[in-house]
């Protein structure tokens, strides 16, 4: 080999600068360490928020170390060094990923002034219904809907977008094109601003590593927050839109009449013509209010029975002279609303209470309960002062050292809160303080009015809730709602399972792969093992160096590419092997043997490669990181295998060393093979006609068990302290009282159950979750052994062992789109791989016999998954797990069959006088020691990852297993015997083997 003083001086570099990025890695981890530490030995273990307590300290100690410029290791701050440390994928640390759909139509509609113009509401209506079943964003779906009801109104209407805020990008005269290319960047701006929005509150957050990005044109934005405890709280901090406003709040005894006679209404009896023309008259009102106080107080009355559609619900009177109109269960608040404000209910109201706005209160800590007020709307539905007047928002401490969040106004806002703190104290009215439709105070003005802009929002918050609002409050409003369409909350102990059994069967699988090349090739094993060896520290060198995050399925694609980087040594010494049986020396032999592997590992790489590249291009969090991890893989075991091995093989070779490639034990295996395969093919078609069959009929009858990624809904992971019927808890929350429809299936042990639903899938709204989980709860509430509501839901305990530890939820609008771009990513790794080897072997029987193979591979793996997802102890979803697994499948097989084709290829040239069907059972046989071998190494890696890797990657790990075999058997009875019989024999195979060309020697060399 030449050139070794330089590859020597790249081999030092590489490894150097792969230890010094580990290097970050091992000091942050110290450094968390000792941040917990030091939070456990403040914290009252004693105290109710113990756990809050914790987290605080945890995070203001590893603050002050960010914000600190001392050097901490090797020259760097922490800052510096948390940021080149590796960072840590969701399933194995924890903690919480989201996909939020930002609602552009929420920006149109603030685009167009919340114009009521009827043509505009239908457009949206119509741009809704063409969402369901669109690859299209949902502005490029708005114009095609506008245009179908348009008729001769524009765009560039005055009570469209020809607005004052518009002009004078928009007028009455602007053309349809120019409105939308103005359209059209002013929801990128805003999707921008939501992004920058995002990306500052979780940076005040102090979640470490988080990653926040956007997801191509649709106004998707993904957030990745790793490590974080508290889910409910991170949850809250990225979904508020921090819609901040400030209303006059009529006195709650107001509308205790009127609860009363919407009550009325509700129960069908309506109140009369004459009670409507009278309700003004003080003597029928103060009637009205002495029933209505008495069904609020719970007093039993004449006029109050069991069933008052509102006046049942209510929990408690307001409070005199205050603001508050009654208090009710938080969990009947929706309902409360929807009652109130029925067509029916709302035409009841006075004249001057017409524009009225009801809203709940904040839920106080400790109780069920929340408080209704009543607010001064107006016509316009534009509060007297918004948020958008903030300048600066801090957490501190009331007089009774609780805390609140203080507001500074700028000179325009200060203005106008001293005129409604002025005309509030004068009446002895309230001004409530709402964010996101909840009145979190409504202070009275008791000491006249608030010069100087400076206000103050109280309302019972614990700390963390003080500082986030503070947090969202500095960092601004979202522009538009935000919805989760997409989430995945995974426990801290969850995720340290998920450490441990992928440590486990990395070590596992390392070892084997290590003792087998040791045992196969002798001396020559061993200097591949060292290559191997050293191809982990450069694998996980860069994985650090370029900030890529390390996941399960992450760790499964390096034990992977260990397994299938032992294939590019295999090569290399099978061919060594045959050059010395040929009679050469050792030098020459080695030499040859290098330089005629070449072409093999390079084809096999590549179409690996190609389709990881697919993977990662069309993959997302956790199969983007089994990709990356993939490529990188293969980049690195083509460096090592290639030169390094070389460099000790050479080395042994100059020093005059026995290097026989081989041991005792080994050195007859697979040698003199000779098979007739070409004879045997009608017998594997008939085999694989069969499976194929059966695959087939399967698919169209138990169908596959598709997972929420393809179908929407909500999963969770349960765990029980002792073990459950799956089919019971199934029936259980099957029943039409809790979610009608839901499956439970038991993963790994018996005690730990997979529960999917998709009650209520169309609405993703955090109530509904909460819904969900109190339901979920209370159905599974006899086999919890007296958990409570609060650790069932748990996320922040790093030892939990009972409850839920995982969950995960899809919209049907992403089910869709990820199973429409799993489709295209199979199909378009197929297409690719075609032409690859066609481009390759220039003769597209080559092609049509790979890409027939891996048809014939994924039917089969699917085929299996249906026949048996029913009885199989580990979950068998089809996921976007799984079609990783189909792309690496196909990855697999290719590179079998391309070794295979490169053999013919070049055994075709060599002898020219051997029948074509000779030559490639000749060329089978030769590669079959390969072909086993890599194959047998790979699957002992694959099992070792599937017994000890942990259930969650189980399904996965199978379809690869099948994958692998079924793709060792087609690259010899299928592939091959295709491309045979469409080249036939005679004249087209000598017409074959005079138009074939020669691989290129400037390659090899």
């Amino acid at each position: 080999m030449q050139n070794k003083g330089l590859v020597i001086l790249f081999a030092i570099l590489f490894g150097a600068v792969s230890i010094y990025q580990l290097s970050f890695s091992f000091k942050n981890n110290a450094v968390e360490n000792q941040a917990n530490e030091y939070a456990l030995s403040k914290a009252d273990a004693s105290a109710k928020d113990y756990k809050e307590q914790v987290s605080i300290l945890e995070a203001n100690y590893l603050d002050s170390l960010s914000q600190s410029k001392e050097n901490l290791f090797l020259g760097n701050t922490y800052s510096e060094v948390k940021d080149n440390s590796m960072k840590l994928g969701l399933d194995l640390k924890g903690g919480l990923n989201v996909i939020l759909q930002v609602s552009v139509k929420d920006i149109l509609k603030g685009l167009a002034n919340n114009t009521t113009d009827p043509t505009f509401g239908k457009a949206l209506l119509r741009t809704d219904e063409l969402q369901k079943d669109s690859q299209n964003t949902y502005l490029e779906d708005f114009y095609v809907a506008f245009d179908e009801l348009k008729g001769d109104k524009k765009l560039a209407s005055p009570d469209i977008f020809a607005t004052k805020s518009l002009y004078p990008e928009i007028s009455i005269n602007t053309s349809e094109d120019d409105v939308k290319a103005v359209l059209d960047r002013k929801v990128d701006e805003s999707i921008v601003s939501a992004l920058e929005v995002l990306r500052t509150r979780i940076d005040q957050f102090g979640v470490s590593s988080p990653n926040i990005q956007r997801l191509g044109t649709s106004g998707r934005i993904l957030v990745e927050l790793p490590g974080v405890k508290d889910v409910e709280r991170a949850t809250e901090l990225i979904t508020s839109t921090a819609q901040l406003e400030f209303w006059d709040a009529y006195k709650g005894q107001e509308f205790i009449g009127f609860i009363y006679q919407a009550n009325e209404i509700l129960k069908g009896k309506g109140a009369s013509e004459e009670t409507a023309e009278t309700a003004q008259d003080s003597t029928v009102v103060k009637t009205e209010e002495e029933k209505a106080i008495e069904a609020l107080t719970g007093s039993k009355d004449e006029t109050v029975t069991e069933e008052n559609p509102l006046v049942d619900l209510v929990k408690g009177p307001g409070y005199q002279g205050g603001p508050v109109v009654a208090m009710f269960s938080q969990s009947d608040s929706r309902k409360v609303l929807e009652l109130l404000n029925s067509t029916e209910v709302r035409a009841s109201l006075p004249a001057e209470y017409k524009d009225v706005i009801f809203a709940f209160g904040k839920p106080k800590a400790d109780t069920d309960l929340v408080e209704l007020y009543a607010l001064k709307g107006n016509r316009e539905g534009v509060p007297q002062l918004s948020g958008a007047v903030i300048d600066d928002a801090r957490q501190e401490y009331n007089q009774i050292n609780q805390p609140v969040v203080t507001m500074q106004m700028n000179p325009k806002g200060a203005k106008i809160w001293e005129e409604m703190t002025d005309n509030a104290a004068k009446t002895g009215g309230e001004i409530a303080i709402v964010l996101d439709n909840v009145v979190y105070s409504a202070p009275g003005l008791r000491n006249g009015k608030i010069s100087g802009g400076r206000s103050e929002i109280s309302g019972s918050f614990t700390l963390n809730e003080a500082s986030d609002l503070a947090n969202v409050l500095r960092a601004g409003k979202l522009p538009a709602k935000a919805e989760m369409i997409q989430s995945d909350v995974v426990g801290p102990s969850l995720g340290q399972e998920a450490i441990d059994s992928g440590t486990m069967s990395f070590i596992i699988a390392l070892v084997l792969v290590l003792l087998w090349m040791a045992l196969y090739y002798g001396k020559a094993g061993l200097y591949a093992d060292i290559a191997m060896l050293f191809n982990i520290l450069l694998i996980f060198g860069i994985l650090s160096g370029i900030g890529a995050v390390l996941t399960l399925p992450g760790i499964a694609g390096i034990v992977l590419t260990i397994g299938m980087s032992v294939d590019a040594n295999v090569l290399i010494f099978e061919r060594i092997r045959e050059e010395l049986d040929k009679g050469k020396d050792r030098a020459s032999a080695i030499k040859d043997g290098f330089n005629n592997a070449l072409s093999s590992i390079l084809d096999a790489n590549i179409t690996t490669g190609l389709t990881a590249l697919i993977l990662f291009l069309f993959g997302t969090g956790p199969i983007k990181g089994f990709a990356t991890t993939l490529l990188i893989g293969i980049a690195t075991s083509l460096f090592t295998a290639i030169f390094i091995t070389r460099l000790f093989i050479d080395k042994s070779s100059v020093k005059g060393g026995k290097l026989d490639f081989t041991t005792a034990i080994t050195k007859s295996w697979f040698r003199n093979i000779n098979i007739e395969f070409l004879k045997k093919r009608k017998i594997a078609y008939i085999i694989s006609g069969v499976l194929i069959l059966g695959s087939v009929v399967s698919l169209f009858t138990n169908g596959l068990d598709q997972g929420v990624d393809f179908v929407g809904g909500r999963t969770y992971k349960v765990r029980f302290a002792n073990p459950v019927s799956a089919a019971k808890v199934s029936s259980e929350l099957s029943q039409p009282d809790v979610f009608g429809s839901a499956v439970a299936k038991t993963v790994g042990d018996n005690n730990d159950l997979n529960i999917t639903t998709k009650y209520k899938i169309d609405d993703t709204s955090q109530e509904t979750d909460e819904e969900i989980r109190s339901t979920l709860f209370t159905a599974l509430k006899p086999y919890l052994n007296g958990l409570t509501y609060e650790q069932f839901i748990d996320n922040s305990n790093e030892n939990k062992q009972v409850g839920i530890m995982e969950q995960y939820k899809v919209a049907p609008s992403i089910a869709d789109d990820i199973k429409k771009a799993s489709f295209w990513a199979v199909l378009g790794s197929l297409v690719v791989v075609f032409l690859y080897i066609l481009f390759r072997f220039k003769r597209w029987q080559f092609s049509l016999g790979a890409v027939a193979a891996v048809f014939h591979d994924v039917l089969i793996v699917l085929g299996v998954f249906s026949i048996t997802h029913k009885f199989m102890p580990f979950s068998m979803e089809v996921d976007q797990a799984f079609i990783a697994a189909i792309l690496t499948v196909i990855g697999y097989s290719l590179n079998d069959t391309v070794v295979v084709f490169d053999r013919i290829r070049e055994y075709f040239n060599e002898f020219t006088g051997m029948p074509f069907s000779n030559v490639i059972d000749k060329s089978l046989s030769s590669t079959l020691s390969r072909t086993l071998n890599t194959s047998l190494t790979t699957l002992v890696v694959l099992l070792a990852i599937f017994i000890f890797g942990g259930e969650s990657i189980q399904g996965f790990m199978f379809a690869l297993i099948v994958g692998v075999i079924v793709g060792t058997y087609s690259s010899l009875f299928i592939a091959t015997p295709i491309m045979f019989d469409t080249v036939k024999s005679g004249s087209a195979a000598e017409s074959l083997r005079k138009k074939e060309e020669v691989i290129d020697e400037t390659v090899v060399k």
